[in-house]
């Protein structure tokens, strides 16, 4: 499967999840930092994906957790496409590539197999659910750590960590570039404006009618945001993607909830071929708040971090 049709297939999974194949309620369970600026928190029974984020202009939760493919996490694609319909595969998703989701997949949440809350800090480990399959774990180990930057209330850090446990010569086979998303974004359909960071206090507005397919976009900075009417956004600043990110609404409206179907995606892409054995590392950073604190912060990142790329461990690495 080439990579542009690879792009259709990750666009279809939000509009046919939201088509009510969604996996059976999970009771919340989260676990959340607060520095008094930003409060943060990702839910044990959803993979500790990150399922919450509210700061003091925005009380309200923004992240959109409808189904285990929304959220904010990690998502990952490798292999050849299958069709594994004689095992269980949805016939939505068939064929489909080797997918690990964090949140789960297509009717089940992910299995969290440690949590720990310290002072400012979130550490997880999660067995990823294969998104096409109805109750599938994937031979993988997610990681993330998840705190507060050092000297910006307003900014949240998150390290990833995916290990690829796969057996050698398995059906899916050996690398093959992939887009993947460093990381997956879902807010709720009230962040509607979306815009990239140009540096120094400029933003450019992005258009793109709800889908998918999503809008293509390459923000010069790495970071692009969505506001809501009353001007506050998040911002997502990932210096490890190299290529045009996906961003959109989906469906119609500005509801503010977060369990309705319609949504606003943002994703960072990077083309990485991930064999069995890869290792893959990176970290993206969550900024809140209006446009000018936001781009005064992205402009630090930007100084600081704006040279940091993935390490890719493992057979699959050049």
């Amino acid at each position: 499967m080439g990579l542009h049709r690879h792009r259709k297939l990750v666009a279809v999974v939000t509009v046919l999840a939201c088509a009510g194949l969604r996996a059976a309620p999970a009771v919340a369970d989260v676990e959340a930092i607060d520095n008094g600026t930003v409060r943060i928190g990702v839910d044990r029974e959803k993979g500790a994906a990150i399922t919450w984020l509210s700061w003091r202009g925005s009380p309200r939760n923004a992240v959109n957790i409808a189904d285990p493919g929304r959220l904010i996490q990690q998502s990952y694609y490798a292999g050849k496409s299958l069709d594994r319909k004689p095992d269980g595969q949805h016939e939505a998703w068939s064929p489909w590539t080797w997918n690990p989701i964090q949140g789960g997949g297509v009717g089940s949440w992910a299995r969290v197999t440690k949590l720990e809350k310290t002072s400012g800090r979130i550490a997880s480990e999660t067995v990823p659910k294969l998104w096409d399959m109805p109750n599938e774990e994937a031979a993988a180990v997610m990681r993330q750590w998840t705190s507060f930057e050092p000297g910006m209330p307003n900014v949240v850090v998150v390290r990833c960590e995916f290990e690829s446990r796969r057996t050698e010569n398995d059906r899916w086979g050996p690398a093959v570039p992939r887009h993947q998303e460093l990381p997956a974004c879902y807010f709720t359909r009230s962040f509607s404006s979306i815009k990239s960071y140009l540096g120094d206090g400029t933003w450019r507005e992005e258009s793109q009618p709800p889908g998918p397919p999503w809008g293509r976009a390459d923000p010069p900075r790495k970071a692009m945001a969505c506001f809501d009417a009353a001007g506050q956004g998040i911002a997502i600043f990932s210096p490890a993607s190299t290529g045009p990110w996906n961003f959109g609404p989906h469906g119609q409206g500005d509801s503010p909830d977060p369990s309705a179907g319609p949504c606003v995606h943002v994703a960072p892409i990077e083309t990485v071929a991930l064999g069995p054995h890869a290792a893959l590392r990176y970290r993206y950073w969550l900024v809140v708040g209006d446009a000018n604190a936001i781009g005064r912060r992205l402009d630090v990142l930007w100084n600081r971090f704006s040279t940091e790329r993935l390490s890719l461990k493992g057979d699959d690495a050049p």
